[in-house]
C-alpha cells in the first residue's frame, strides 16, 4: 500500500485533500505542527525545524501545500519568514524527498507567481509578469528551484498554481466577505465588469491529485480555474443567495469606495484588488483530463 505525506494538512485545502485521500487505498503521513486523529504525525515548525529524512521514508507521494500567506504587515521580519517557509523549507523538503527515493512531488503554488493578470484576457502559464507581493516573489522562486531539482533527479515534480479557492469553511478575503453580508456591514458592490478567476477547493485537490498520476504532468506548471470568470459583484450576489439574502435595493456607486480608498495606502490596496482583474485560464491542465464539477453560481450552497 502506498504511503503520502501531507503537508499544509489542517489547512482549508489540505483538509479537503485528506478527504479525498481517504477514499483511496493508501496511508496518510503528515508532516505538520498539529496533529490529527486517525494520522501519522511527524512533527516540523517550517519557520525553525530542519525536516527530518525518517519523515520521507518509505513516501511515493508528497503533497507540499503549506506555506506563509496573507500577512499585509510586511516587513524585514515577514519577509524573512517568507523566505524561510515558502522557499527554503520546500527546497529543504524536496531535496530530502529525492534523498529518500521519493517518486512524486505536487508543489501547491499560487496564480501570483505568474504575476498580474491582464486587463483585457485570460493568463496562461507560458505568460509571466514580475510575481505580484513577497508572496508570489517566494511561490515563483520556489518553483524554479523545485523544478531545477526534479530535473537534476529522477523525481515526478508538478507545480499547481491555483486561483481564487472558495468552498466550505473557505478562508482569507472570501470568508470576511461573505461573514460582513452575513453580518449586514459588507456594502452592496456596483458591477464594475472586472473578471476574476476561481476554483472550488473540492476541483483543486482532484487537479492536485490528477497532476501527480499523469506522467504527462512532469516538470509542468498547472493554472487551476473552474473554467469562468466572475465580476467582484456576481461573487458578492453568489453571497448573498448562499445564505438566503435577497439582492438589496442600492449599490454603492465606485465612485465612494475610490473616495474610502483615500484614507491609507492599506485601504487602497484592498479595494484596488476588490476591483481588479484575475482572469487565468486552465486549458492546459483540461488536456490532461481535468473539468470542474461546477461553478460558484451552480454550487452556492457550499458556500455555507
Amino acid at each position: 500500500m502506498k504511503t503520502h505525506l501531507v503537508t499544509g494538512a489542517t489547512g482549508f485545502v489540505g483538509l479537503r485533500l485528506l478527504g479525498l485521500l481517504k477514499n483511496l487505498e493508501c496511508e496518510v503521513r503528515l508532516l505538520s505542527r498539529s496533529p490529527l486523529p486517525g494520522y501519522e504525525l511527524i512533527f516540523c515548525d517550517f519557520q525553525k525545524d530542519k525536516i527530518p529524512l525518517s519523515a520521507l521514508q518509505s513516501i511515493d507521494t508528497v503533497f507540499h501545500l503549506a506555506g506563509f500567506a496573507h500577512d499585509l504587515h510586511v516587513n524585514s521580519e515577514t519577509e524573512d519568514l517568507y523566505q524561510i517557509v515558502n522557499v527554503d523549507a520546500t527546497v529543504q523538503l524536496a531535496k530530502k524527498a529525492v534523498q529518500a527515493g521519493v517518486k512524486r512531488f505536487v508543489f501547491v503554488s499560487s496564480v501570483k507567481a505568474g504575476g498580474h493578470a491582464f486587463d483585457t484576457r485570460c493568463m496562461t502559464e507560458s505568460e509571466q509578469n514580475e510575481p505580484e507581493g513577497i508572496y508570489g516573489k517566494t511561490k515563483r522562486e520556489a518553483e524554479i528551484k523545485l523544478l531545477e531539482i526534479g530535473r537534476q533527479s529522477e523525481m515526478h515534480v508538478s507545480i499547481i498554481r491555483s486561483s481564487l479557492v472558495y468552498g466550505p469553511n473557505m478562508k482569507g478575503n472570501l470568508h470576511m466577505m461573505l461573514s460582513g453580508i452575513e453580518k449586514g456591514w459588507f456594502p452592496p458592490l456596483p458591477e464594475t465588469g472586472n473578471k476574476r478567476s476561481m476554483i472550488h477547493v473540492d476541483d483543486l485537490v482532484r487537479a492536485i491529485l490528477l497532476v501527480s498520476n499523469d506522467k504527462r504532468a512532469n516538470g509542468e506548471i498547472f493554472i487551476v480555474t473552474d473554467g469562468l470568470s466572475y465580476s467582484s459583484r456576481k461573487i458578492y450576489l453568489s453571497m448573498r443567495k448562499a445564505i438566503g439574502k435577497p439582492e438589496t435595493s442600492w449599490i454603492m456607486p465606485k465612485a465612494i469606495f475610490k473616495v474610502i480608498s483615500l484614507i491609507s495606502p492599506t485601504i487602497k490596496y484592498k479595494i484596488d484588488k476588490l476591483f481588479g482583474n484575475e482572469y487565468y485560464s486552465s486549458k492546459k491542465i483540461e488536456k490532461l483530463g481535468y473539468k470542474s464539477c461546477g461553478t460558484l453560481k451552480e454550487m452556492n450552497k457550499t458556500l455555507l
